[in-house]
């Protein structure tokens, strides 16, 4: 159905929002990541994990990685604690006292805040008891009830405190491009419908927040199919009438090999096709999850470190070419609180590299590319 008259009003506004969010934290250190995505009209920002040794209300248990985080950055998002998973323990209960801290702090140190995410339309990551759920006599009912509480009751919580939201994330299969089915879409009489619900469910309850489609389809060999899907799913959402604003990039990257020059230029024209046809529906576009895997590289530091620098240049120059490209965040700054060595270690051994800052919360060569990468930018 065509988008009504009240959903094209409240897309503009979300634009309008997320635009004038931007100088948020235009008071940011000059050099700092965030001051010079500022200069060029955009946001810089990362994922922080609550941690329960945290101490004086700040959620992240190494304060030096707090001071960091605040002095970089312009916005922040929930690394887990919003996802159903941690945020919905049961049919009947919520639990929001660590995304709450993550807010509180973030306030008290003037970041902007993203939400991530109203629905992980994956079983994978679906809590046990909603694989398991029994709907009853009305499947279509009590689904709908179940997913339009979840979503009406996170927004209502936060209000116009976040302006941005991934409503939903990773809803395509990356082998073949095709929907995933869930105990919820079942229900609902398939995924393109549970969707749609979600977005419209979130437009109804933040008018003015830019609703977000966030996925890790990434420009490297093997995520052809991934990118295809994802495309449909737009498609299928403008066509529909959904009221979705922008694509979000998860960006996490993974070296083919120590010329990233000559992988960038291969793998360049795909990417801006992908782009191309994302931006040409009329979709904004995030860096949501920035990092790096260090795959096929040497052991020794100063190389591995410089290959991921220029890779990430690479991809962050074609990237951020696209105007309708505002924010940027990185999936973690430290390597010392970065999911991916627990998710997938090098098979020598050797500690993986993938953020900005080292384990000491020194900057390496990828924290000088991000930074020129956003100061070469087109101003927005």
């Amino acid at each position: 159905m065509p988008p009504s008259r009240r959903e094209l009003l409240a897309g503009a506004v979300a634009t309008a929002a997320v635009a004038a969010a931007a100088p948020l934290a235009a008071a940011a250190a000059p050099d700092s990541l965030q001051g010079i995505a500022a200069r060029r009209g955009l946001r810089f920002g990362t994922a922080v994990p609550w941690q329960a040794a945290g101490r004086d209300g700040v959620p992240v248990a190494d304060p030096a990685y707090a001071r960091l985080i605040a002095a970089q950055c312009g916005l922040i998002v929930a690394e887990n604690e919003m996802k159903w998973q941690h945020l919905r323990p049961t049919p009947t209960t919520f639990a929001f006292a660590h995304f709450d801290a993550i807010m509180a702090w973030a306030e008290r140190e003037h970041l902007a805040v993203r939400g991530h995410n109203l629905l992980w339309h994956q079983p994978k990551w679906f809590p046990r008891w909603l694989n398991d759920y029994d709907f009853g006599a009305q499947p279509h009912a009590a689904a709908e009830a179940l997913l339009t509480t979840h979503i009406r009751t996170v927004i209502d919580r936060y209000g116009r405190r976040i302006a941005s939201y991934d409503v939903v994330n990773e809803a395509v299969r990356p082998e073949d491009g095709v929907l995933y089915d869930t105990s919820l879409s079942k229900a609902l009489g398939g995924p393109e419908a549970t969707l749609d619900l979600a977005f419209h469910t979130a437009r109804a309850a933040a008018p003015q927040a830019q609703l977000v489609y966030n996925d890790y389809m990434s420009w490297e060999p093997g995520n052809a199919a991934h990118r295809a899907g994802v495309l449909r799913l737009l498609e299928g959402f403008r066509r529909r009438g959904v009221p979705v604003d922008a694509l979000g990039v998860q960006s996490h990257l993974v070296t083919q090999g120590i010329d990233a020059d000559a992988d960038a230029a291969r793998l360049e024209g795909d990417w801006r096709r992908f782009l191309d046809a994302v931006t040409a529906m009329g979709y904004g576009l995030l860096i949501t999850e920035l990092d790096v895997r260090d795959n096929h590289l040497p052991a020794a530091i100063a190389r591995r470190d410089r290959a991921v620098a220029d890779f990430t240049r690479a991809y962050l120059d074609i990237t951020l070419s696209y105007p309708k490209l505002r924010d940027v965040l990185c999936w973690g700054l430290s390597d010392a609180h970065s999911w991916i060595e627990g998710f997938e270690p090098r098979p020598d051994g050797v500690k993986r590299r993938p953020t900005p800052y080292d384990v000491a919360l020194n900057p390496k060569p990828m924290r000088t590319a991000i930074a020129a990468a956003l100061a070469a930018a087109p101003a927005r």
